[in-house]
């Protein structure tokens, strides 16, 4: 599974640091634009009470969690649709991932230089939505050029569609307004997949903030609040700072202790990877023996034969059936002995939809 979130935002607003917290594959923070100018990819894992719950239970031999890719992405500048900064390198990297985790600065400090040498998360959220659109307007605009004679010979029913498509994204991003905020259904889904706009990709602000803001937020995060009120986006509230204090900490109970005296129950990081994860369309299935307890991911909405697949080629090749236990039942139960004889494990086709969740074993003959 390689779908990918990209971390972007204008330079020093957290985005290296937050990804250092994020991941062992730490990337150069340091209070200067540019920072980071190749992308840094971390495979993240995913954390996941479920599988604690299953190894007490089965007492494998190990665990395996399963993971998010997470890329940190150069700093984008005003002018980057036409090269500016490091524009090109940023869109080239953008478009090569699957969603977006924007970072917005939230928080006052003197002794980090913002780009544009105030704090304004809004402002700092349509630099980046502008150069987003014009480059996505541009790439709409060649694209309508090519269509538009397939589509007025009559002959092509996909290339109607496309333009009918292609149109609307256009009204759109002269309004200012970010592609996916166009309804498309399933057929129109699949068309305009292949044009790999920026603004179609799925997005999740991560609003970072100072300590004191961690638990609350402020007045800048409302404001973006308020600013994405009509778009299909989360938001998300991040001490990078304090999160990179919290990693330096040892033991578990250190870092509970921690966040118990922030007022938060939870890490910003856990729910930044939560997050990524939903914002992937990403969902868990397990399976789990004495050997091994596994967490394996799949695409939401995946059918039982391509699950078997990201175990083993040949098990989707050969699928037969999926015998499957419902996470809660299993946990119940205690034993698949248990769940067999309580008529807890369900025998699924090559229809059926995999659930989040799920516990299995599949049957195949190659």
């Amino acid at each position: 599974m390689s779908l990918q979130c990209g971390i972007v935002g204008l330079p020093n607003v957290g985005k290296s640091t937050l990804f250092n917290c994020l991941s062992s594959a730490k990337a150069q923070a340091a209070n200067f634009p540019f920072c980071t100018i190749e992308p840094n990819v971390g495979v993240i894992t995913v954390p996941d009470d479920r599988l604690t719950a299953l190894e007490n239970i089965c007492h494998p031999k190990r665990v395996v969690p399963t993971t998010v890719e997470i890329v940190d992405i150069a700093g984008l500048v005003k002018g980057a649709s036409k090269g500016e900064g490091l524009g090109n390198k940023f869109l080239a990297n953008i478009r090569e991932t699957d969603a977006i985790i924007h970072v917005l600065r939230c928080f006052d400090n003197g002794n980090i230089t913002h780009v544009d040498g105030s704090i304004d998360p809004v402002r700092d959220k349509g630099i980046i939505d502008t150069e987003l659109q014009l480059k996505d307007l541009e790439t709409v605009e060649n694209q309508m050029k090519k269509v538009e004679k397939q589509a007025n010979s009559g002959n092509d029913k996909d290339a109607k569609v496309l333009l009918s498509i292609l149109t609307r994204f256009h009204e759109a991003l002269l309004q200012g307004k970010s592609a996916r905020t166009v309804e498309l259904d399933k057929e129109e889904k699949a068309l305009a997949k292949n044009l790999f706009l920026l603004t179609t990709k799925p997005v999740l602000y991560v609003c970072n903030v100072d300590e004191a803001s961690a638990a609350t937020g402020n007045a800048y995060t409302k404001a973006v609040a308020e600013a994405i009120a009509d778009e299909n986006a989360e938001m998300l509230i991040v001490a990078a700072a304090t999160e990179a204090d919290i990693a330096e900490l040892e033991t578990f109970e250190e870092r509970q202790e921690f966040l118990e005296a922030a007022g938060l129950k939870e890490s910003g990081v856990v729910r930044l990877i939560h997050a990524a994860y939903n914002l992937l369309g990403l969902e868990t299935f397990f399976t789990a023996g004495a050997d091994e307890v596994r967490a394996w991911t799949f695409v939401k909405g995946t059918k039982a034969p391509q699950c078997a697949g990201i175990i083993h080629t040949d098990f989707e090749r050969g699928f037969i059936k999926a015998e499957v236990i419902k996470f809660d039942d299993y946990v119940a139960l205690g034993t698949e002995a248990a769940c067999r004889e309580a008529g807890k494990i369900h025998i699924e086709g090559k229809d059926y939809v995999f659930q989040d969740g799920d516990i299995t074993v599949f049957r195949f003959n190659v």
